[in-house]
C-alpha cells in the first residue's frame, strides 16, 4: 500500500458499532466491565482509548513501523524516550536542533547524570569520535531545525550497528511523506505531530514509531505510567489532518521551491538555507533519502542586521509571525528569540543561527501571494 492510500486507510476501519467511516471521538474516562477483568479490551482511558489506538496504528503504518505510541506533545514524546536512559548513559545529538529538545536534555535530564554531546552530524567522523562504551543513544533531526542541515541516516545507523546504541530520528520537518527513517535502519522515529502530520494548527500531539517488540513494550509502559497522553479530540483532529498529508506536503514542497528560488540572490540576504539547492552541502544525501525537499526555508541578512530582521518579521501580511510550523498557513519566525531562545547565544552562533536568521514555514497558499508578501516585507 502506497502512502497516498495509507494516510486514508491504514489502521482505520469503519466503527463496528455504527459503521461510521470516521473514527468516533471516544470521550470517556473509563469503561464498564462485565466482571473484574472481563472487559472489551479497554479498562481506563489513560491506558487505552479507541480513538488514540486507531491513530497509533495509522502513524505506525505511515512510518513503515509495527508500533505507534502517541503522546500529549512532541516534548512529552521526547521526555519519554529520554526515560529509556539511566545515570551514566551518554547521548550524541546534533548541535542544530529544536530549542525545546536542547532545553530538556540540558536542564532536565543532564542533572540526573545523563550526559549529552552536541555535534555537527553532517560529518560522520565527528559522531564516530564521540562514541564510547557509555553511548546509548544517537539523536538526530533531519532536516535540522532551523538550519536545514541534512544528516545521512544510514551513515549514522552504520556507526551504531552492533553497539547497543539506539538511533532516534526526529522526522518532524520531513514528515512520513518525504522520508521514512526506519527504512534506513533507525530504531525510533519521533514526530511533533502538531506540525505536518496534523497540518492545521489546531492540535498539539507527539508520536513515536518503532519496530522492536521489547522497545515498544517499554514505551507503552512509560506512556501509561507517566500519563502524558493525548485526548481523544486531539487524536480525532490528527486522524482528520493526516488524510490530506500527501496533498498538503506536495503543495508545501512546490511552494517552498518557489520561495527558495525567489529569495536566491536577493540583495538583502546573506545566506539561504534549503536542501533542494545543488549547492547545499548535503544535497545528494537529501536526494537519496527524501522524496522532495520540504516547505521549510531559512535565511540570514547581510551584516547580520537584527533590527532589519525585526522590521521584516513585523511587515508580512500573509506570513503570520508565530511559533510552530507545518500548518496550511504560512508562518514566519525568529528562532533566536522564539523557538531557540533557550539555547545560549554562543552555542546558537556556532551552527550559523545568528540574530538575523529568519525561518519560514511555507504554507499552501497561492505562491504568487506569498512571493508578493515577501517582496513588500523585504522592501522591494
Amino acid at each position: 500500500m502506497k502512502i497516498g492510500t495509507k494516510v486514508i486507510h491504514a489502521g482505520i476501519e469503519p466503527d463496528p458499532s455504527s459503521g461510521a467511516i470516521m473514527t468516533p471521538i471516544y470521550q470517556t474516562s473509563t469503561y464498564v466491565q462485565d466482571a473484574p477483568g472481563d472487559h472489551k479490551g479497554y479498562e481506563y482511558a489513560r491506558t487505552q482509548n479507541p480513538t488514540r489506538n486507531v491513530l497509533e496504528k495509522n502513524v505506525a503504518a505511515l512510518e513503515n513501523g509495527k508500533y505507534g505510541i502517541c503522546f500529549s506533545s512532541g516534548m512529552a514524546a521526547t521526555d519519554t524516550l529520554a526515560k529509556l536512559l539511566k545515570p551514566g548513559d551518554e547521548v550524541i545529538s546534533t548541535n542544530d536542533l529544536y530549542g525545546g529538545t536542547y532545553r530538556l536534555f540540558n536542564t532536565v535530564f543532564n542533572p540526573y547524570g545523563i550526559n549529552f554531546h552536541f555535534t555537527g552530524m553532517s560529518d560522520l567522523g565527528s559522531v564516530s569520535a564521540l562514541i564510547n562504551d557509555n553511548t546509548r543513544m544517537i539523536w538526530l533531526e533531519t532536516p535540522t531545525n532551523p538550519m536545514l542541515n541534512v544528516i545521512d541516516i544510514a551513515g549514522i545507523v552504520s556507526l551504531a550497528k552492533n553497539r547497543d546504541i539506539l538511533v532516534v530520528v526526529d522526522n518532524t520537518f520531513a514528515s512520513p511523506y518525504l522520508q521514512n527513517p526506519i527504512d534506513f535502519g533507525a530504531d525510533i522515529v519521533i514526530h511533533s505531530a502538531t506540525k505536518y502530520l496534523g497540518g492545521h494548527s489546531d492540535s498539539v500531539l507527539g508520536a513515536v514509531v518503532c519496530n522492536d517488540d521489547q522497545l515498544a513494550e517499554q514505551l507503552y509502559y512509560l506512556q501509561n505510567s507517566c500519563g502524558a497522553i493525548p485526548g481523544p479530540m486531539d487524536c480525532f483532529l490528527q486522524l482528520r489532518g493526516i488524510k490530506t498529508l500527501c496533498l498538503r506536503m506536495q503543495r508545501h514542497c512546490d511552494n517552498g521551491r518557489e520561495i527558495a528560488h525567489f529569495l536566491q540572490g536577493h540583495p538583502k540576504i546573506d545566506r539561504l538555507y534549503w536542501p533542494g539547492f545543488p549547492t547545499h552541502p548535503n544535497h545528494d544525501i537529501a536526494k537519496k533519502q527524501m522524496a522532495d525537499f520540504g516547505g521549510m526555508v531559512s535565511f540570514s541578512l547581510k551584516g547580520n542586521d537584527y533590527d532589519e530582521a525585526v522590521r521584516i518579521l513585523s511587515a508580512t501580511k500573509v506570513f503570520a509571525l508565530a511559533e510552530s510550523l507545518g500548518g496550511v498557513e504560512s508562518l514566519i519566525g525568529h528562532p533566536a528569540s522564539m523557538t531557540h531562545a533557550s539555547i545560549p547565544k554562543e552555542e546558537r552562533e556556532k551552527t550559523g543561527l545568528v540574530d538575523s536568521l529568519i525561518r519560514l514555514s511555507v504554507g499552501i497558499e497561492d505562491p504568487e501571494d506569498l512571493i508578493a508578501d515577501l517582496k513588500q516585507a523585504l522592501g522591494d
